[in-house]
């Protein structure tokens, strides 16, 4: 079994199982900017993807792990829409047709794959931001991918915290690949805490999932992410955790199992 993993940009992930490919927070719309009418913040688009949705054909699941623009953007929505099978929050599910299902954390849904096999998909919570801002923020879900010869994946989706990840590892654990929403997102008018992983909370969250593949997304082509991909990689080079994480730019692709 081969676990291929592809950055397609900011948040949006292919996962590759043998050919059976699954499409992470898609986002796919050109540079521009968003606001918000809930909160009171404009987030901007600085880069495409570096791949657009066609060339990525065949894709057999999409999990979105949140509506916020910089996980699911105008493009990442239609393609939600339009997917063969789509996992997201409940209250995101309600927004699309019956191919989209809302899962509550820890629900799991088994999805047959093309080769007979069947993976599991498991909801797992995440919280966007300290108190105060996790709440307005919204519902958040990260998953777990688990099934027969296939590495068993975590998928953090936007968590800034660390008890979330000793959770998820507690009950779902042994993690062998992890999918970190890393970029250290944050805004000034929403008090400047880190709404996802800061580099800093990535080494520590690799600690917690001891042995893991670290593979890094969210850390670039928006203007409030704070921190990169390649600045986490060094880093773990100095903590003495180098070979623990695949950091990729857009477009770059690792064999994580």
């Amino acid at each position: 079994m081969t676990l291929e993993i592809t950055l397609v940009g900011g948040p949006t992930a292919v996962l590759d199982i043998d050919g059976f490919r699954i499409v992470v927070d898609p986002t796919f719309d050109p540079p521009q900017s968003y606001s918000r009418e809930d909160v009171p913040i404009t987030m901007v688009k600085t880069a495409g993807p570096a791949f657009t949705p066609e060339e990525l054909d065949p894709v057999h699941l999409v999990l979105a792990s949140h509506e916020h623009e910089d996980n699911l953007d105008h493009a990442g929505r239609v393609f939600l829409a339009n997917s063969s099978k789509g996992l997201t929050t409940v209250e995101a599910a309600a927004n699309f047709g019956e191919n989209v299902s809302g899962l509550e954390p820890y629900e799991s849904v088994v999805v047959p794959m093309h080769d007979g096999r069947e993976l599991t998909v498991t909801a797992v919570p995440a919280l966007h931001g300290p108190d105060g801002v996790w709440q307005v923020a919204g519902p958040v879900i990260g998953f777990i991918l688990t099934g027969n010869g296939i590495p068993t994946t975590y998928i953090s989706g936007d968590n800034s915290w660390l008890e979330v990840i000793e959770e998820v590892q507690q009950k779902c654990g042994p993690i062998q690949v992890a999918v970190l929403f890393v970029g250290g997102a944050r805004f000034e008018a929403l008090g400047g805490d880190y709404l996802t992983l800061s580099n800093e909370d990535a080494v520590k969250a690799a600690a917690i999932l001891n042995g893991a593949t670290i593979v890094p997304v969210h850390a670039d082509s928006w203007d409030h992410f704070s921190q990169t991909s390649s600045q986490l990689a060094d880093l773990f080079e100095r903590k003495g955790l180098g070979d623990r994480i695949r950091a990729l730019e857009p477009g770059q692709s690792t064999i994580a199992g």
